[in-house]
């Protein structure tokens, strides 16, 4: 049995998906920056725990779309680290497909599709090949007979 795949997100879905993504990545750091602003009186750490919580968010969607982890520094730059979310929520919309270039560290799983897919690739493991030769020989033709 072939294993269907769904085709790419529409603009519209993945905008919105995209828009979703970035909402839930930096909406509960503003509201726990104002939280702790409110509570403590600090408007450092209102900006401290924002920013940190971006941070948390790069981390978190970095290795799924071809960023590293350390990449989550960057968020910790103002205006910045929201910019780098952007960039993510869109790629993360797009998912399973890609349609950006692979790192060099990840282009040996990197599988580019054909068809109506061309332009877009995954990165999981190739498809297995029904009736490939393992361990170095060929299955039988048919049965056996003494």
């Amino acid at each position: 049995m072939e294993r269907r795949t769904s085709p790419p997100r529409g603009l519209t879905t993945r905008s919105l998906l995209a828009v979703g993504v970035f909402a839930a990545a930096v909406v509960p750091g503003w509201t726990l920056g104002d939280q702790a602003q409110r509570w403590t009186g600090l408007v450092a750490l209102d900006w401290l725990v924002t920013y940190g919580w971006s941070a948390v968010a790069v981390a978190v969607l970095a290795p799924r779309v071809s960023y590293r982890r350390r990449d989550a520094w960057l968020a910790l730059v103002p205006l910045y680290g929201w910019y780098l979310i952007c960039v993510l929520a869109w790629r993360v919309a797009l998912l399973p497909y890609r349609d950006w270039e692979p790192r060099e560290d990840e282009a040996w799983r990197a599988r580019w599709l054909t068809g109506e897919l061309m332009g877009y690739w995954t990165a999981g493991p190739p498809p297995a090949v029904r009736g490939a030769v393992r361990a170095g020989r060929a299955q039988p033709a048919g049965r056996r007979t003494s």
